[in-house]
């Protein structure tokens, strides 16, 4: 059991107990709508558990350590940052998927720069913050997106 799923399954075991001690049954509700989200997510995570496991044994050890390695300098950041942008879905989906890479030879800094791209550059939250911020948001938090995932890749390549 990892550290993560200890943190979580002890959270939620608190919130269950505080639910029931409310006796208004709220426990239930609680139950029946981790259900439904389950449900709904379960057939996303099944479909990204196998692309992490295709990923894992179709990409090729030498085409990673030579795009994305150590050695593969701000041209490895920048295509890391791409990817990193294109990424779907949430953490569950991301961090396997990213870590295949590392495994596969993917360097520190193009690792670092994947997942701040991810976090700070998905396509997909474009489709929302466009809606609810405006463009002049958007083009600022991306001015500003773009350099942070070069720079912490950058500043990791460095210091490891």
């Amino acid at each position: 059991m990892t550290v993560a799923t200890l943190s979580l399954t002890i959270l939620a075991a608190i919130l269950l107990l505080y639910a029931w001690r409310r006796n208004d049954g709220s426990h239930r509700r609680g139950i029946i709508l981790g259900w439904k989200t389950l449900r709904r997510t379960l057939p996303l995570l099944l479909v990204a558990f196998a692309i992490v496991g295709y990923v894992n044994v179709l990409s090729p050890q030498t085409m990673v350590q030579a795009w994305l390695g150590p050695d593969s300098g701000w041209t490895g950041l920048l295509l890391a940052e791409g990817l990193g942008m294109l990424l779907p879905g949430g953490p569950y989906v991301v961090f396997p998927l990213i870590a295949v890479l590392y495994r596969a030879g993917a360097g520190i800094g193009p690792a670092v720069t994947l997942v701040t791209s991810w976090a700070a550059l998905a396509l997909i939250s474009v489709s929302f913050e466009l809606p609810f911020m405006g463009w002049r948001f958007t083009a600022v938090r991306w001015g500003l997106g773009l350099t942070v995932p070069l720079l912490a890749g950058g500043m990791v390549q460095l210091i490891f």
